[in-house]
């Protein structure tokens, strides 16, 4: 499945949308994290925790964050858990920077590498990763079967695959007060803080389109991921998807 070429950030743009991604990124890279609290109200700190929770149970030796933007979580599974590898990937030589700023001359600069790769082309051996995470960042693939079957090639039989991922809540008020959020507040925010202007409406528009729940289980499973789970969060604004190989 590719999803909808339409859904990029620069409509206009004769880039694919893998550059068009990485030229919005690198665009809004520095006020990334701090319009991110604004935007969800803290609580995509929530959610991460649930995701480190779940590695840190696993124990993995060997973690892959992919689309790891500046890295939060990468270090949070630096600070938490006793891998040995740690690997945080992105398109965006942006939002790599300022990852990196966050580890220099720190004791986690050792601990957690910061490299330049993309989804669909990952730069690695098969089978050499226990655990792999994706959070909000799987609904910028260009080709997502094509993604998802690169993880499922460098991920560890037995090895764990988390998807962190916005999804649109069902029930009322809450698909509402989402869509009044994602079509009006979010845009509007991006607009005033952000320095790329369409940025944020691709994000809301890329989320509202995005498969969740179900459809994406049965994606997943199509590419031979086994044990497909979705848990919900904060009233279905976001959903983690777990899966093993």
């Amino acid at each position: 499945m590719t999803i909808d070429k339409k859904v990029t950030p620069y409509k206009d743009s004769t880039l694919n949308k893998k550059e068009q991604v990485e030229k919005m990124f690198d665009t809004i890279s520095e006020n990334y994290d701090g319009l991110n609290r604004v935007i969800s109200f803290g609580t995509d700190i929530k959610w991460r925790k649930k995701v480190l929770a779940t590695i840190i149970e696993h124990q993995p030796e060997s973690i892959l964050d992919i689309a790891t933007g500046t890295g939060d979580l990468a270090i949070k599974f630096a600070e938490k858990t006793s891998a040995k590898k740690i690997v945080g990937l992105d398109l965006s030589e942006g939002m790599l920077s300022v990852a990196r700023k966050k580890v220099a001359n720190t004791v986690l600069n050792d601990n957690v590498e910061f490299i330049k790769g993309d989804s669909e082309a990952l730069p690695f051996k098969d089978n050499i990763f226990d655990a792999i995470t994706v959070s909000f960042g799987i609904r910028n693939f260009e080709n997502l079967e094509k993604g998802l079957s690169e993880i499922l090639r460098v991920l560890k039989p037995n090895g764990l695959f988390i998807i962190l991922e916005t999804s649109v809540p069902t029930k009322f008020p809450f698909k509402q007060g989402y869509q009044f959020h994602s079509k009006i507040v979010l845009p509007l925010i991006g607009k005033l803080f952000s320095k790329d202007k369409v940025a944020y409406s691709y994000l809301s528009e890329s989320a509202s389109l995005f498969p969740y729940g179900e459809k994406l289980n049965n994606i997943l499973r199509k590419i031979g991921f086994i044990n497909v789970m979705d848990k919900p969060q904060t009233f279905g604004v976001a959903t983690i998807y777990t899966a093993t190989k």
